[in-house]
């Protein structure tokens, strides 16, 4: 199957493969383990990337993938085509991480909380690697700085959309959209 890389997350088919995507969907929807392995093949990356991106720690966000793949599994019949399955996986896994992210106590109002006072600081080595990799620079900021800044600046929803997801307000979404863009431009020094 061709594919091109659209955005961060989002798997694109060119129209002549639309008809053999429907079809191994249809088929991992009335069972058929190997069409879903076909799909788990072709969107656990893409999925993965998110994790990462919202958890940040490889570990936790490959537990998470294995959580969406199971959750799609077991809800693959609800899909109906209206969207494409990449934008249906996608939804999917970040309400799996927000709910992980609730169950483990980073509930709405360690989203809202977080201490401010190691934002900016950091180690020689930790200079070096900021300067280099994003990822790593997200991982510093507050859980509920990384999860508004992952879903407005890399996945692309709105404020109002990100507030309605984990429960907060769409003010505070855009504050804790401030402090972790003002707490990434001193990690990356820009």
């Amino acid at each position: 199957m061709s594919a091109r890389v659209h955005g961060p997350t989002e798997v694109v088919a060119t129209v002549s493969d639309v008809n053999s995507v429907d079809d191994v969907v249809r088929r991992a929807q009335n069972g058929d383990v190997e069409a879903f392995e076909s799909l788990y093949r072709t969107h656990s990356a893409a999925m993965f990337a998110l994790c990462r991106r919202m958890v940040g720690t490889d570990g936790e966000a490959l537990d998470l993938v294995q959580d969406i793949f199971v959750r799609a599994w077991e809800r693959l019949t609800t899909f109906r085509g209206q969207s494409s399955l990449a934008t249906w996986l996608h939804r999917l896994g970040v309400n799996v991480v927000l709910e992980q992210l609730r169950s483990s106590k980073r509930d709405a109002s360690r989203l809202i909380e977080g201490d401010d006072s190691n934002f900016g600081t950091r180690s020689p080595a930790g200079q070096i690697e900021a300067r280099i990799d994003l990822n790593a620079a997200l991982v510093q900021l507050s859980g509920g700085a990384r999860t508004v800044f992952v879903l407005h600046d890399i996945e692309g929803y709105s404020h109002d959309e990100i507030a309605q997801m984990i429960g907060i307000a769409p003010g505070t979404a855009r504050a804790q959209l401030w402090r972790a863009r003002r707490a990434l431009m001193r990690l990356l020094d820009l």
